[in-house]
């Protein structure tokens, strides 16, 4: 079937395309797309190749919602017409034939996907916009991070990176009752890391966190999340722990070997924890429903609603470095 999708090819080009989707297998469910979300780390690692999962040309995104058009007939649990939220798209093709490799392929009009697994949909709660549902991901991905590294109730927690990876470890970190101490670079990041909980804001611009986080919790935090993703400021993330604390890897640091000094993790005999992924359907159902129930506001972290057919001009801003830019949704009408 004919779909259209956001397409980037190998020189950072960005364009709105017919596609071709298969024909749906029995246990197949072909879902429309409402909104897709954007992950401006993840997806600019893909576009910028500093990490890949295929050949150009790609259509990227990995979370949206959609009502289900039509299912397979092996296909239980789900009928047209319900509302669900997508992991994921399947083979796509251009109109000439040419294969698109899917990473992960959201950013599409249509999602040919499947029922539970790791990554296929399930039916959306009810309480939840379906836009703000459509960035279910990043705050999964925190709330996994989370939930590996169990910091308690009164502990300090400081994440380094607030963006909308950050901003999920803050809102799972408060909700455990941790004392919560956000860093970052820019203020609107930190105004909204205190709408998700941090009591302690530092602008890592304006003051040295090292000195700032001494000063909020004497000897250092409980635990870190290093949530930017830069391997340049993982010694100085490190650097933060207190003697016997924990380090979460929390950032993607792409594919390349990273280097650091560990003699500072080793002297304070750090524990350090590697998530991946969003936790899967656990943490994507919490956050949902924590968003249904209003306990995690994340419709405060979209900065832009972009009509699908204006993606690209959007996809060039970001790739430029708008620093304005925080969550953004795609609407595929």
């Amino acid at each position: 079937m004919q779909a259209t999708a956001l397409v980037c090819d190998q020189l950072m080009q960005f364009s709105i395309q017919p596609v071709l989707l298969p024909e749906l297998e029995p246990d197949d469910v072909l879902v429309k797309t409402v909104y897709s979300g954007v992950s401006i780390g993840t997806e600019f690692a893909l576009i910028r190749n500093k990490i890949s999962w295929g050949p150009f040309p790609i259509v990227t995104g990995y979370m949206g919602t959609g009502i289900v058009e039509s299912v397979g007939e092996a296909v239980w649990g789900v009928k047209p017409g319900d509302k669900v939220y997508v992991r994921g798209n399947g083979k796509i093709s251009l109109t000439d034939g040419t294969s698109v490799s899917p990473a992960s392929g959201t950013h599409c009009s249509h999602v040919i996907t499947k029922v539970g697994g790791t990554h296929g949909l399930d039916i959306l709660p009810k309480g939840v916009s379906m836009e703000t549902a459509s960035m279910f991901v990043m705050p999964a991905v925190g709330f996994h991070g989370v939930d590996m590294a169990e910091p308690k109730m009164g502990q300090c927690v400081v994440v380094h990176g607030s963006g909308l990876i950050g901003l999920g470890v803050i809102g799972a970190a408060a909700l455990r009752g941790c004392h919560v101490i956000a860093v970052d670079v820019q203020d609107r990041q930190l105004e909204m890391a205190k709408a998700f909980g941090a009591s302690v804001l530092i602008h890592s611009d304006q003051e040295d966190v090292q000195v700032a986080v001494e000063a909020a919790s004497p000897g250092g935090a409980d635990v870190v999340f290093e949530c930017t993703g830069i391997p340049a400021m993982v010694d100085k993330a490190i650097a933060l722990c207190r003697e016997r604390g924990k380090f979460v890897w929390q950032g993607n640091y792409g594919e390349a070997p990273i280097h650091y000094s560990p003699m500072i993790a080793h002297v304070k005999q750090l524990q350090t924890f590697y998530p991946c992924d969003d936790g899967y359907i656990p943490c994507r159902r919490t956050v949902l429903k924590h968003m249904a129930r209003g306990i995690l506001p994340w419709e405060k972290t979209i900065t832009h609603h972009i009509e699908a057919a204006d993606a690209p001009k959007m996809y060039e801003q970001i790739n430029h470095g708008d620093k304005d830019v925080v969550g953004v949704t795609l609407h595929w009408s």
